[in-house]
């Protein structure tokens, strides 16, 4: 497994992956016409491209075996409330067929050391707070309990919109 950092030229690429991983595993989260609507907001050409021209934005595939089988989504400031001087994890999807192989505690151990080296003093994230999976993976990797706040998107299902905002010291 490696990560390899996702430039303007991997647009297509990018765009393909983000949309499979996050598709295969939320599928189920969104109103009839949301998915669609999120998938062309989040990696639409215009977005992807936007995204990769910004100075606070990084984007790494996760490959493994010659095939890049989900991405991470980093961004240099963090939205929690009175966190500062932190990164925020802002995307983390594997293939699901990937999934439960530790494919995803190797990426996470790369990224960490990757974002390490940015001299922040917090990685932040959100989470579904019905993801139980996701946050019992962030709670062994070093991460607590920072507060709640829940998805302000439309089409999402409101049973799933609830949110852990979750960090992790450097220090």
């Amino acid at each position: 497994m490696k990560l390899k950092k996702a430039s303007i030229k991997d647009k297509s690429e990018l765009a393909a992956i983000c949309i499979e991983s996050y598709s295969k595993t939320y599928y189920d989260h969104w109103k009839e016409g949301g998915l669609a609507w999120y998938l062309e907001r989040e990696f639409g050409d215009q977005r992807i491209a936007l995204d990769l021209s910004s100075s606070s934005i990084t984007y790494f595939f996760i490959e493994f075996q010659g095939d890049y089988i989900g991405f991470i989504m980093i961004n240099t400031t963090s939205s929690i409330p009175g966190i500062v001087n932190a990164i925020e994890l802002d995307k983390f999807y594997i293939l699901t067929q990937y999934t439960g192989l530790g494919i995803g505690n190797l990426a996470f151990d790369a990224l960490l050391k990757k974002t390490e080296l940015l001299g922040k003093e917090f990685m932040s994230l959100c989470v579904i707070d019905t993801n139980d999976n996701a946050i019992r993976f962030y709670k062994k990797s070093g991460f607590s309990f920072h507060s709640k706040t829940a998805l302000d998107i439309p089409c999402f299902k409101e049973e799933l919109k609830g949110m852990h905002r979750m960090v992790k010291g450097f220090i």
